[in-house]
């Protein structure tokens, strides 16, 4: 290639200084720039390392109530539906009253019943009590007529056998007033009241014992709600069907006992405590954080995942990181409605009190 002329070459201008600088401060700029940014990122994760811990295995879960009879019968009446929200109190489902109602009149029949022997009893204090006084009168006259007729045999004037039978007739009235006072004591006793029920006699407080249980009895025909929540399982609940008492045959999701299981790699447990915060997100709703706390770590979370059982030792074995359920309690009321089996990420600031990283 022939080469420019020299006459050319000199009449191209020179670029001025000033138009070079600039571009070469951009290039040193950028040339620092990038280590920085790489120890400024550095130095964060190294800062902030050791702060938290995470997982994505982690289910909301909530208490289920099984709701069951106190006394059996037939189901007359169903209030719920499969998904209704109850409160506490409210009314499930009603079991047949008539055989209670007729139970409750058979007790106030027998308080009754007991009221009129309690009378007859005290009325029989009463005859006791003139029983005695007659017997100790026949006991006087008895002695009386003793004391003549032992005068009498002194003086001649009587037979050894009438002197007998006054002796005899002293001890049947002695022997009448003893058994006068022994059942007035027994009178008494059958008439009187307990320790236990001071006032009321045994029999009648049976009696109003077994009021009190019919009347119990009666009122459980009527099933409420223990808590607050969700109808689950309710198309067990049918007119007709026999309630049999002890047998749940309605579930409540509760909706006031909400927590979060999240299964952490044990390897991430060793610096995790109770009552460290936590922050809560769920799959479901990707912008709403909820706050809680460790409320337990290990067995007794509540979680159907926990550590893997021992491996048998014979043959070959690999050692596999564990998952341990941690429990998280919610802070709270959150905004959401919380629903059993959702996904969640739960993160633990597993930070000292002092606020630094443990490690």
């Amino acid at each position: 290639m022939a080469e420019a002329d020299p006459a050319l070459r000199q009449s191209a201008p020179a670029m001025p200084a000033t138009q070079r600088q600039p571009g070469r401060a951009r290039r040193i700029a950028l040339m620092l720039s990038v280590p920085l940014l790489v120890v400024a990122a550095g130095g964060y994760f190294w800062a902030t390392s050791g702060r938290s811990v995470s997982t994505d295995n982690a289910y909301v879960k909530q208490d289920i109530v099984s709701v069951s009879a106190d006394v059996g019968g037939r189901i007359v009446e169903v209030k719920v539906r499969e998904n209704q929200m109850v409160k506490a109190g409210d009314i499930l489902y009603v079991i047949d009253q008539a055989p209670y109602k007729v139970a409750l009149e058979q007790a106030n029949a027998a308080i009754a019943n007991a009221q009129v022997e309690v009378g007859k009893l005290r009325t029989d204090v009463t005859a006791s009590a003139v029983d005695i006084t007659g017997a100790r009168e026949n006991v006087f006259y008895a002695q009386e007529d003793l004391k003549r007729q032992q005068a009498l045999m002194k003086d001649g004037f009587t037979t050894r056998a009438r002197l007998q039978q006054s002796e005899q007739a002293l001890d049947n009235a002695r022997t009448a007033l003893r058994t006068a006072e022994a059942d007035a004591a027994k009178a008494r006793a059958a008439a009187a009241s307990g320790a236990q029920v001071p006032g009321v006699n045994p029999a009648v407080a049976a009696a109003q014992a077994q009021r009190d249980q019919a009347a119990l009895n009666l009122e459980r025909t009527v099933v409420r709600a223990p808590v607050a929540g969700r109808i689950s399982q309710a198309d067990r609940l049918q007119v007709g069907q026999m309630a049999i008492q002890g047998l749940p045959m309605v579930s409540i999701v509760a909706s006031d006992r909400v927590w979060v299981t999240a299964n952490f790699k044990e390897t991430d447990l060793d610096h995790m405590r109770v009552a460290q915060p936590a922050e809560i997100k769920l799959d479901a709703y990707p912008g709403l954080a909820i706050h809680g706390h460790v409320d337990g770590i290990g067995a007794g979370t509540g979680s159907e995942f926990s550590v893997l059982p021992a491996q048998n030792a014979n043959g070959n074995w690999v050692k596999v990181t564990q998952r341990v359920p941690v429990r998280i309690a919610i802070d709270g009321k959150p905004a959401r409605t919380m629903i059993a089996g959702l996904s969640a990420r739960v993160t633990v600031d597993i930070r000292n009190r002092d606020g630094s990283a443990a490690h």
